[in-house]
């Protein structure tokens, strides 16, 4: 897994001319059980380095909210932050982020981000992390990797916002590298590549690559009525400021989102989320 990151693989810090600068790194790994009275459980949960995870308790909720946070407070080049969460079966749990993580101007270096998440026969993933706001120069490499058992199910979504964009910051310069790897009973069933180097705000005016928006998302549903409810999620995407758009085949769902500022964004995925999870709402981290 992309998350199994040994200690001779990290980054050092930055080549001779800055050496001594400071590094954040962390690994987290969070396991998840189901009881015979049908309750996910937490069962395991290590932390290491900047990376934490928090469970609040919620009136009313009905599965675990497994919520991420990075005590660095943001990160940069030569950054590494794996986190490795395993549901065993019939678990379900939530999984989001504090806040939007912000990746800032690098040196040189990337910053890695990456996920790994197993589910189990039966279970349920949603993979609800709040946007990641580039700074100009941010060097960003991404991965998000999902095995699931052939009668499991997967919410996931990845949203990207270049520049903090009420401030009409542009980044100019820059990398962001972004994968996705799904495996469904053992089968390949979705892969995913976005990357964009150098000049990105030039790139992003292409009509081919963003047509000027500089916020974008990925979502993904897998799950066995996906084909049936992508007519639903494209009635949801027409009533929005955001070019968008829906496609669906052998039970994957996959929508694409592309908005002029986060905030557009953000508004229409929370409409197509939320009638994802059956009318739940989103972790409460989304609206503070």
């Amino acid at each position: 897994m992309y998350a199994a990151i040994s200690r001779s693989e990290r980054p050092t810090g930055l080549a001779s001319s800055e050496p001594s600068l400071q590094r954040t790194s962390g690994r987290l790994h969070a396991a998840f059980a189901c009881d015979t009275a049908g309750r996910t459980g937490l069962r395991t949960l290590y932390q290491e380095g900047a990376f934490k995870a928090r469970l609040p308790a919620i009136p009313g909720q009905d599965r675990p909210h497994l919520v991420l946070l990075n005590t660095a407070g943001g990160l940069t080049g030569g950054d590494v932050m794996a986190a490795r969460i395993d549901l065993g079966a019939g678990a379900a749990v939530d999984i989001t982020t504090q806040a939007s993580e912000k990746i800032y101007r690098s040196a040189g270096d990337d910053v890695r981000v990456e996920t790994a998440i197993d589910v189990g026969a039966g279970a349920e993933a949603h993979w609800l992390p709040q946007e990641t706001i580039l700074f100009d120069g941010a060097r960003l490499r991404r991965s998000l990797t999902v095995t699931l058992a052939v009668d499991a199910r997967l919410l996931a979504v990845e949203s990207a916002v270049f520049g903090r964009t009420a401030m009409g910051e542009r980044v100019t310069d820059g990398l962001f590298h972004d994968r996705w790897q799904v495996r469904r009973g053992g089968r390949l069933v979705f892969v995913d590549a976005v990357r964009l180097s150098g000049a990105i705000d030039e790139a992003l005016q292409r009509k081919a690559v963003a047509g000027g928006g500089v916020a974008v998302a990925t979502l993904l549903y897998v799950s066995d009525d996906g084909d049936a409810r992508v007519d639903t999620v494209r009635s949801l995407l027409a009533g929005h400021d955001c070019d968008a758009g829906a496609s669906a085949y052998d039970g994957l769902l996959v929508a694409r989102f592309v908005a002029a500022t986060g905030d557009v964004l953000r508004k229409a995925l929370v409409p197509v989320l939320e009638l994802l999870r059956d009318g739940r709402a989103l972790p409460r981290p989304w609206f503070c």
